[in-house]
């Protein structure tokens, strides 16, 4: 089997520092709080001014708004059910003494150990303190769900934020006009719930469209939110060298198919190197002649 022509450094993948396990009581009754609250709100929007409108022959706003507040409870439900691409425990390692390599780029990245999980992680995997899981192509823990964004998941992710948007859009909109319709009206319990329903509608419009460029700008440069600016995360940013001899652009495996699987396979192991000295962390960086596979 040929070598590499010179010594190739074994960079360290950088990752942040492991947490406690937080409690989950909390977090699941506001998650469970949003839902109730969305439900709530729509109730109220389309038993009032949505039935105004109805009744004076506006239908195309019950029908639209309808449309949408379908679309935003199932993308919200199927967000908090939805797997983010878990790693589960109990694999078979060899231990954190063993030194696993893996090309990103033309370098050499040795993968961490999660003493939580106890096996390598590979690129871009993540142990969220919330889950108390490690979760493949971790984005960032969304405590409005109460669920990890990952590789499995960020497609419904992208569908709520979006959804939401619009939906917030069309009822705000849908509101002024019932208030504008009914302007020669005395005030009613009807106008009431639509400045009710529509002072957050404004008030969710700005964040949300914020957090869409947000992520539209993190799809399109292949970053992910908890990743900051690091030099080194930038190498996974230009792509991942697959084994079938691809390239991860970014775009498309960023919002990859709901399919079942484990472990992130796509990049290339080339070996695994055992770790020769006391039992300690391994050096940051290292010089090491990695064998080409055959």
């Amino acid at each position: 089997m040929p070598l590499l022509k010179d010594a190739v450094p074994l960079m360290k993948e950088p990752h942040p520092p492991p947490q406690a396990p937080l409690p989950w009581i909390l977090p699941s009754l506001f998650a469970a709080f949003n839902v109730v609250l969305l439900v709530v709100f729509s109730g109220l929007f389309f038993a009032f001014p949505c039935r105004w409108l109805a009744q004076n022959g506006e239908w195309a706003f019950p029908l639209v708004t309808g449309l949408l507040c379908v679309l935003t409870i199932f993308s919200l439900v199927s967000l908090n059910f939805s797997d983010p691409g878990i790693l589960h425990q109990g694999s078979n390692e060899q231990g954190p003494m063993m030194v696993q390599v893996v090309w990103v780029n033309h370098r050499a990245f040795r993968l961490q150990w999660c003493q939580k999980c106890c096996f390598h992680r590979p690129p871009r995997t993540y142990h969220c303190p919330w889950c108390n899981i490690c979760v493949e192509d971790f984005d960032h823990h969304c405590k409005w769900v109460n669920n990890c964004i990952g590789h499995r998941n960020f497609r419904f992710f992208m569908l709520l934020v979006l959804s939401l948007f619009l939906y917030s859009g069309a009822m705000l909109v849908t509101c002024l006009i019932f208030l504008v319709r009914t302007t020669h009206l005395p005030f009613t319990m009807d106008k009431a719930i639509a400045i009710l329903v529509a002072v957050p509608a404004v008030g969710f419009l700005v964040p949300l469209f914020l957090l869409l460029l947000i992520q539209a700008k993190s799809v399109s440069a292949a970053e992910r939110s908890y990743e900051g600016k690091p030099p080194t995360w930038k190498k996974f940013g230009l792509g991942v060298h697959c084994s079938n001899g691809d390239w991860d652009d970014g775009w498309l495996r960023r919002t990859p198919a709901l399919i079942p699987g484990g472990r992130m396979n796509s990049c290339r192991i080339k070996e695994v190197l055992p770790w020769g000295g006391a039992p300690c962390h391994p050096p940051q960086a290292l010089f090491l002649q990695v064998l080409l596979a055959s």
